[in-house]
């Protein structure tokens, strides 16, 4: 009861609420006229931007966060050889990527700002070496920023999703391989890269949809301009220049609604794919 009173609250009825703003007229009755905001060149420019950086940011946490999983999951990981042993390794970076995993907001924004900001640990003492690395612009408080702030939570939630599907990965299977005189390549390509396959895209569809929905920790770190649409609502949100379109937030979360929707919809039938051979 509580959890079914939490998803309508703070779920269903946002949702009903942005779907009616979205599809209603000045009048009150049902309108697609606010659905032209699609066709605003801003708009598509914010709606790419933020595709590029949430699928930008679900490849490198994708592909470094399933490395650091196979390593951390490997049987030569376990403590001291004995079978069933979780070794220090494992413990000490899965506690760390959950925790990293929920780091964000102005928490984020402010940890990076202190070490790489124009006054950071970071880039003062490297400017003591000769190196500038605001030489080229002040990046991190750009979309270049914003890639690698949200790598930091991206790379350690694909650990913590990845982990378990290689834990599925039976040693049997690698020894059948070997038996019947397949090398490792062959292993990977016939046998644990298609099992491994629906997972790993699972993975990434949930880190885009992370990264195409985080709002706290780009609205701390850019404070100029609304590159990307979670920065958009929110100054269709707060403006008061925008006359005649009182909506637009609205429609623009509607957007995001379907965007993030389709999604997890996909992320959803291919974890459940994956859990079959895994059972």
């Amino acid at each position: 009861m509580p959890f079914t009173l939490l998803v309508v609250l703070f779920l269903l009825i946002p949702l009903v609420v942005v779907i009616t703003g979205a599809l209603t007229g000045p009048d009150g009755r049902f309108s697609l006229a606010g659905l032209s905001a699609f066709g605003d060149r801003t708009v598509l420019t914010a709606f790419w931007r933020s595709i590029f950086l949430a699928g930008s940011t679900a490849l490198i946490g994708g592909v470094a966060g399933g490395l650091i999983a196979y390593v951390i999951a490997t049987p030569g990981a376990a403590s001291a050889g004995r079978p069933g042993a979780v070794s220090v390794l494992r413990q000490v970076v899965t506690s760390v990527c959950g925790v990293l995993a929920q780091f964000g907001g102005v928490a984020l924004a402010f940890a990076f700002i202190a070490t790489l900001g124009v006054s950071g640990v970071v880039t003062l003492a490297l400017a003591d070496l000769g190196v500038n690395i605001f030489a080229s612009g002040v990046w991190l408080f750009a979309m270049p920023g914003l890639v690698l702030v949200y790598c930091s939570f991206q790379v350690p939630l694909m650990v913590i999703v990845f982990l378990p599907a290689l834990d599925g990965v039976k040693p049997t299977w690698r020894e059948a391989t070997t038996t019947l005189g397949g090398t490792r390549w062959q292993y990977w390509r016939l046998v644990g890269g298609p099992l491994l396959a629906p997972a790993f895209t699972s993975g990434l569809l949930l880190l885009f949809a992370s990264g195409l929905s985080s709002y706290a920790t780009a609205a701390a770190l850019v404070s100029q301009g609304s590159p990307i649409v979670p920065l958009q609502i929110r100054a269709a949100l707060t403006s008061e220049v925008l006359l005649g379109r009182a909506d637009l937030g609205k429609v623009l979360a509607l957007g995001m609604v379907v965007l993030v929707a389709a999604v997890m919809l996909l992320q959803g039938l291919l974890a459940r794919r994956s859990t079959r051979w895994s059972r």
